[in-house]
């Protein structure tokens, strides 16, 4: 099987006050499909913004970023956003609903966007999934923290993406919530054959990935 992330010698500077800030350095990956991978560091090496590389958020200084065989670079903003809906689900620490639409509505959204046929009911189903088949009709702010995830994970798996990005998502949550949540995304992922990528601090729970990558001041250790 091919990998389904591959990055070649990629740099990221970004601006600041201070000047030039150089973020990743000389990353080359490739990591195979259909495998959990927990991303580990410490505050500062980079973690985050290596996951939003991945997913196109945040396009590299120099070097190359393959995803399921299609190169990222030279892609503009429309063609990246069409992509990420098709091919990737990401997961956030703040969940990132939006307030006013219903946890259905708000999981309906990316097959709503690709012009997919019964949405709404493929929404539900996915629901159903992660075990809110009772809450569909709710709002974010009637949800606990546990159950807003739950819908983030069901939007992110809805439209059964190649590839699942999460920033820390049980970041929020408390312990046991948190490892209910990461069950259900290890499930979910080994279910449907999709690659997890995972940012955590949490060691036992890089661990707990087939693979995992080391960053420390934006270079991979291991």
């Amino acid at each position: 099987m091919p990998p389904i992330l591959k990055l070649d010698h990629v740099d990221l500077h970004l601006k600041s006050e201070a000047g030039l800030v150089h973020i990743l350095k000389d990353i080359s990956l490739e990591l195979p499909g259909a495998k959990t991978v927990g991303i580990m560091g410490p505050s500062g090496s980079g973690k985050t913004t290596l996951l939003m590389v991945l997913g196109g958020l945040e396009k590299p200084t120099a070097g190359t970023v393959e995803v399921a065989g299609t190169a990222l670079n030279g892609m503009d903003e429309d063609a990246l956003a069409t992509f990420r809906r098709d091919h990737i689900g990401i997961v956030f620490q703040n969940f990132h609903l939006i307030p006013t639409m219903t946890a259905l509505e708000n999981v309906a959204i990316p097959l709503e966007f690709a012009g997919a046929e019964n949405a709404f009911g493929k929404a539900e189903e996915a629901l159903d999934a992660v075990g809110l088949k009772a809450r569909v009709k709710h709002y974010p702010g009637q949800l606990s923290g546990g159950e807003q995830q739950r819908v983030a994970i069901a939007r992110a798996f809805v439209a059964r993406p190649r590839l699942i990005l999460a920033d820390e998502p049980t970041g929020n949550l408390d312990a046991e919530t948190g490892q209910k949540v990461m069950r259900l995304m290890f499930d979910m992922t080994k279910k449907h054959g999709t690659t997890l990528i995972l940012v955590t601090h949490d060691e036992r729970l890089a661990e707990s990935c087939d693979m995992q990558v080391r960053l420390r001041d934006g270079m991979v250790l291991q």
